[in-house]
């Protein structure tokens, strides 16, 4: 972690953070929530982030205008970056997790190869993502999904549809 990481994540008092964001974006963040200060991040217009939610950036991360986001969250974009569209919702302890470890070499533990982010998360504008899901680096949902509870998702959803499961597999299209 550098030094600037350290100040953003550890040293910056919540409530500035929340003043900043409202400033700046228009966007509501809960002064329980842990978002850090960085050029990465963009919030759109009356997006709220709820409380005990932590946002940690290492690659781009552009959350659209009148988002919602529940209590619990935890949102980490990485290199390959992370977009959440417009009018989207995303349910309580959800996970949107941008990357992954390594794990090809047999010869050294994982956790010192390391992580990667392969091809980044992308979910479009009116996505509805329920309580307790896994969103994961690859993760390409199309507008007007909606994901059940407790899902994972790590791949293309073609819009309209409503999935469930692990992995989520499409189970309704809406019309």
């Amino acid at each position: 972690m550098t030094i600037g990481q350290v100040i953003r994540r550890f040293l910056i008092p919540a409530p500035i953070v929340t003043i900043y964001y409202l400033l700046k974006y228009g966007a509501k963040v809960s002064p329980k929530a842990e978002v850090e200060l960085n050029d990465l991040l963009t919030i759109g217009k009356n997006t709220e982030i709820g409380s005990f939610t932590k946002i940690k950036t290492n690659g781009v991360l552009k959350i659209g205008k009148n988002v919602v986001i529940a209590t619990g969250c935890c949102i980490v974009s990485h290199h390959k970056g992370l977009e959440i569209g417009d009018y989207s919702m995303i349910g309580n302890n959800t996970s949107i997790i941008g990357n992954n470890y390594r794990y090809d070499k047999l010869d050294v533990t994982i956790q010192e190869q390391g992580t990667i982010s392969k091809h980044g998360i992308k979910i479009a504008n009116n996505v509805w993502i329920g309580s307790g899901c896994s969103i994961l680096d690859g993760a390409d949902i199309g507008s007007g999904v909606i994901v059940a509870s407790n899902s994972v998702v790590s791949s293309k959803i073609p819009e309209n549809s409503i999935v469930m499961g692990n992995p989520a597999k499409v189970i309704f299209k809406r019309r």
